[in-house]
């Protein structure tokens, strides 16, 4: 679906000074201006205007480098509001906010100007060969490219990386158009599944336990009878706990528990037979078995399950080996999840303006972080097929144009509503503006457990099947009613429809985390996420 508000795409003008940083303990050393960039030392940082933003290409012969920063004196008014993205998922924490330097704002900024209704906003076009991110001060703004390898500084050699591409806009329609166009303008080539996807997936009342085939196909059969003969056929997905490992196990990936799982193509075929398309999740970048260890990431290892050192091809080619099989199952929709923290040791909340725990280095250290994770995304891409492919813990601004969708926030909750009001919300509310332009965003999934309130997860249920993004919902066969069968009934339609026609779009973002008040369609809708006694904490 085309946008339709006129994108004010504009010259990234060059910035006025370059920094490097060499190693962790370091600090900014000053690059010299020199024809078409900077430079310092046997470090060159090439700019060039090109007609979809300014690239950034860097090459450090001989010289190790960690972060390179470029440096913009634009200052934004007293008045504005910033907004940046996130690493990975966002963890209830995305907010519009008065400056913060310190604050780091991953992969693009936006600046909202409330008394004159001028928004503007820089980010970097997905795939880059560095991770960036950007701070706005009281001065300017700044852009960091992190180009370490592992928890050390890259060795590049003689290789030249396209370390990213700038572009820039500038509006006076909403904040929320704003966004749309930055993302618009950081993504052309998105990578769009060939319907609404809707479906079912047991983590939400199962948590990677307790169930067998004959769960499966109850799922299965559940998310048919509420798709109601619906010409677009749902999802039933097979979360985590149908190989050996418990609820977030690694690798082998070459059978299913023995006993329980035996027959895998036979569960993908038990799925379709009962009207729905089979979908399996995986944990591509760990192993819960060992076999040869020098396959294995050096470093931290904050998990029993040992991660895969994905700048090695031999794994990549493992990757590769066990995403074919999964499709040669019969399976349709990928879910890889895992892999940003089996590669950094690190959740998206904790890594902040240093990635990793420094001092580990992958086996080339020629490769940045950014490039080997892009090889992971597509090799999975590559082996695929024609299934559909679901990134969770995965880097979406790296991911986009390799994943159709992509989980955007983190876990909702079948065991507490607050979690799914902080984590749900948040995510829809503020990386909306990535929808269809970078990939189909997938909120997580809305529970029907004993645990959650209903007249809660009813109204989630709504907004995100309004949405037209991604909606997965996690039933507790124990927990259906003739009521709550409406309700999901209802909102599956609307979602295979392809959600409300014209869209959503939060309208109290500015002044909160968890916005109640949005426009559905033509029309207003203000929803009730909070409890009589208002915000409780969640132990999930």
């Amino acid at each position: 679906m085309p946008d339709n508000f006129q994108t004010t795409t504009i010259d990234v003008a060059l910035p006025d000074a370059a920094f490097v940083v060499r190693d962790y303990a370091g600090a900014p050393e000053s690059a010299t201006p020199v024809p078409d960039g900077f430079a310092a030392g046997a470090t060159r940082i090439e700019l060039t205007a090109r007609p979809e933003g300014l690239a950034v290409s860097i090459e450090s012969r001989g010289t190790p480098l960690v972060t390179v920063a470029l440096r913009w004196r634009n200052p934004q008014p007293d008045s504005a509001l910033i907004l940046g993205d996130a690493w990975e998922r966002s963890y209830g924490d995305l907010q519009w906010r008065h400056r913060q330097p310190e604050r780091v704002l991953p992969w693009y900024w936006l600046g909202h100007d409330p008394a004159s209704g001028e928004t503007v906003g820089m980010g970097v076009r997905v795939r880059p060969a560095a991770f960036c991110s950007w701070s706005v001060d009281e001065d300017g703004t700044t852009l960091w490219l992190d180009v370490s390898s592992g928890g050390v500084p890259v060795e590049l050699g003689d290789r030249r990386i396209e370390a990213a591409t700038i572009v820039e806009v500038k509006q006076t329609s909403s904040a929320y158009e704003s966004q749309a166009a930055l993302c618009r303008a950081m993504c052309d080539d998105p990578l769009l599944p060939d319907g609404p996807l809707v479906g079912a997936n047991n983590w939400y009342y199962a948590y990677g336990a307790d169930f067998g085939p004959a769960e499966v196909l109850t799922d299965a059969r559940t998310i048919v009878e509420l798709a109601d003969g619906h010409p677009v056929r749902p999802f039933s997905v097979v979360d985590a706990g149908w190989s050996v490992g418990g609820g977030a196990p690694g690798g082998p990936w070459t059978e299913g528990i023995p006993g329980l799982f035996d027959d895998m193509p036979g569960l993908a075929s038990g799925i379709r037979a009962e009207g729905a398309r089979p979908g399996i999740w995986i944990r591509p970048a760990a192993l819960t078995t060992v076999d040869d260890p020098t396959r294995l990431r050096r470093g931290p290892r904050p998990a029993k399950e040992e991660p895969l050192d994905l700048s090695r091809p031999e794994n990549l080619e493992q990757i590769g080996a066990d995403i074919a099989r999964l499709t040669g199952w019969g399976f349709e929709l990928i879910k890889h999840d895992f892999s940003t923290f089996d590669h950094f040791a690190r959740w998206g909340f904790q890594m902040g303006p240093r990635l990793t725990e420094p001092g580990w280095a992958p086996a080339d250290r020629s490769l940045t972080n950014a490039e080997i994770l892009l090889g992971l995304y597509r090799t999975i891409r590559q082996h695929a097929g024609d299934a559909m492919i679901l990134g969770c813990n995965v880097v979406g601004h790296l991911a986009a144009g390799l994943v159709h969708a992509q989980r955007t926030g983190d876990d909702t909750s079948g065991r507490a509503w607050e979690r799914t009001r902080q984590m749900g919300v948040n995510t829809l509310a503020f990386r909306l503006a990535q929808h269809r332009r970078f990939f189909v965003i997938d909120a997580d999934c809305v529970p029907v457990t004993a645990a959650t309130p209903w007249r809660r997860n009813r109204e989630f249920l709504d907004l995100v099947a309004r949405s037209g993004t991604a909606l997965f919902v996690s039933v507790d066969p124990g927990q259906r009613t003739p009521a709550i069968d409406a309700d999901l009934k209802a909102a599956v339609r609307i979602a295979l429809d392809g959600g409300e026609p014209g869209g959503i779009e939060p309208l109290d973002w500015l002044t909160s985390t968890s916005p109640r008040d949005w426009r559905t369609g033509s029309s207003e809708r203000s929803y009730h996420w909070l409890e009589p006694y208002g915000v409780g904490s969640h132990s999930d």
